[in-house]
């Protein structure tokens, strides 16, 4: 059975067998939905499936991607990369919208954007050809680089490199242009082996429960 298909097969059986108590906001689980093509670690997944923490979550030109988790919707735009933990996200390439009421941050590169409050705060970050671009929607954010830490008011934009070595930007940039296509499977992953198949099951189950019973439209980010 291929990955795709056993990240289906988790999603629909783990929503009968394990009751939405099991949930946790911090297991670092969330639901991914996907309008158009989608790739997870390297996979192309179906219109909805299970995604967990390390997980690389790629679109393309005409696609988008919902991770949605309680108190938290992102929105992976059109020709990005990103990385999904839980608690914080990371860019390598392209954008993502934001909506959070867990103090949940982005990075892209040595930028690092979280919300300045524990109150509901949307953000968009994105990172193209080295320079982040970051848009306070709803909320303050603290923007932290190389330079020091400041505070982005709500309505304010502000833009950064994603690096503060010059040299470090150009690799970087470089390894961008090699990447075309679906992202290569991580290793070393939670579904890379029957006993993490098992344990990552049995955790998370509860997350998938929860999470596909109460999000109705997941490509939109909005409150709760």
């Amino acid at each position: 059975m291929g990955i795709a298909a056993f990240r289906k097969m988790v999603s629909c059986v783990l929503l009968l067998i394990f009751p939405g108590c099991l949930f946790a906001a911090d297991s670092g689980a969330a639901m991914i939905y996907s309008t158009g093509a989608a790739w997870v670690n390297g996979s192309h997944v179906p219109n909805s499936s299970a995604v967990f923490a390390g997980d690389l979550v790629q679109t393309r030109s005409d696609s988008a991607a919902n991770i949605n988790s309680p108190g938290l919707s992102i929105t992976v735009l059109a020709d990005s990369l990103v990385q999904f933990e839980g608690s914080s996200l990371k860019v390598e390439h392209g954008g993502v919208a934001i909506s959070t009421s867990k103090g949940v941050k982005a990075s892209a590169g040595d930028v690092v954007v979280a919300p300045a409050s524990n109150g509901w705060t949307e953000f968009n970050m994105t990172d193209v050809n080295g320079t982040v671009k970051i848009a306070a929607r709803k909320g303050d954010l603290s923007v932290t680089d190389d330079s020091g830490t400041v505070t982005l008011a709500q309505g304010q934009e502000t833009t950064r490199d994603d690096q503060s070595d010059q040299s470090d930007n150009k690799k970087k940039k470089n390894n961008k242009k090699q990447g075309t296509g679906a992202a290569p499977a991580a290793g070393g992953g939670v579904l890379d082996s029957p006993l993490a198949i098992g344990i990552g099951a049995a955790a998370v189950g509860g997350v998938t429960a929860w999470v596909l019973i109460h999000n109705d439209n997941p490509v939109s980010p909005s409150q709760p």
